[in-house]
């Protein structure tokens, strides 16, 4: 597992899967540790996966400040792990709430960019949040399922703010409720860095005006991949990102949750690996 400093000088670590050009990969959570990715799907087979444990998390140490666990400083954190692996450029695939911070990086270091892959990204650099009411509308495509009508009621208490977080309704970020997804969601709390997680979007993290005009300019190409089932975001939010980027392409996976890769492998690795490839199709 490769060991390198960040400019606080805060020992940062990334697991390697696969051989190949380096693909480097941000983890969502937000401050989840990259063991959840996985291999992508079985995209370890295409490129050589460089999965960042953002400082705190995984096997990354915890910095001495606490203030730089916010998002837009982690930014030089990525740069760093650039520089480390000797990249002009590198390509970059981001999840969830990663995107966000492959969204700052991109703005702020626009030619140190060679593709990016937003995946189920969150959009708050861009200031667009998913509503409750996105992810109500996106609930509601399961309503066949066996375990909805016991699942939605608690979801639509907790985003109103009137219930807790409930495992009950955990099915939702999953476009397959099986095995391995419960298998998935069972580890998230050991993964995720709650203290760091609660500060990465703390204030003073999003300029989501400088970071639309700022992306507005970048060159490199960009895929910005939705789950059809997903409600954060859902396909239309995923579409007006793309629509950001000058060479922003966007593709809905079909039936997938926020994890696209554990629902539909085969798919996903072909979509994501065509794009990085250069082959590239806008839907």
């Amino acid at each position: 597992m490769p060991i390198f400093e960040a400019p606080d000088g805060t020992r940062l670590a990334c697991r390697l899967r696969g051989a190949g050009e380096p693909l480097v990969v941000l983890p969502g959570g937000p401050m989840r540790a990259s063991s959840y990715l996985g291999d992508l799907g079985g995209l370890d087979a295409h490129r050589q996966l460089v999965l960042l444990d953002l400082r705190g998390t995984g096997r990354s140490e915890a910095p001495a400040d606490p203030a730089t666990y916010r998002c837009d400083r982690l930014v030089d954190d990525v740069e760093a792990l650039r520089c480390h692996l000797g990249l002009e450029r590198m390509d970059v695939l981001a999840h969830s709430a990663g995107g966000s911070l492959a969204m700052l990086y991109a703005a702020r270091y626009p030619d140190r960019l060679g593709r990016l892959a937003l995946v189920t990204a969150t959009p708050w650099a861009l200031g667009w949040p998913a509503t409750a009411e996105d992810r109500l509308a996106a609930a509601r495509l399961r309503a066949p399922e066996p375990w909805f009508a016991e699942a939605f009621p608690a979801f639509e208490a907790w985003l109103a703010g009137t219930g807790d977080f409930d495992p009950v309704f955990l099915p939702f970020f999953y476009g397959r409720w099986d095995e391995a997804a419960r298998a998935h969601a069972e580890r998230e709390e050991d993964e995720t860095n709650d203290e760091a997680g609660d500060l990465y979007g703390a204030d003073g993290a999003y300029d989501p005006a400088a970071t639309r005009s700022a992306l507005a300019r970048v060159t490199a190409p960009v895929l910005v991949l939705a789950g059809e089932a997903d409600g954060g975001p859902r396909p239309g939010l995923a579409r007006r990102v793309a629509e950001v980027f000058p060479a922003g392409e966007f593709a809905v996976q079909p039936g997938a949750g926020h994890y696209p890769w554990l629902d539909d492998p085969e798919w996903f690795v072909r979509r994501v690996a065509a794009f990085f490839s250069g082959c590239t199709g806008r839907e």
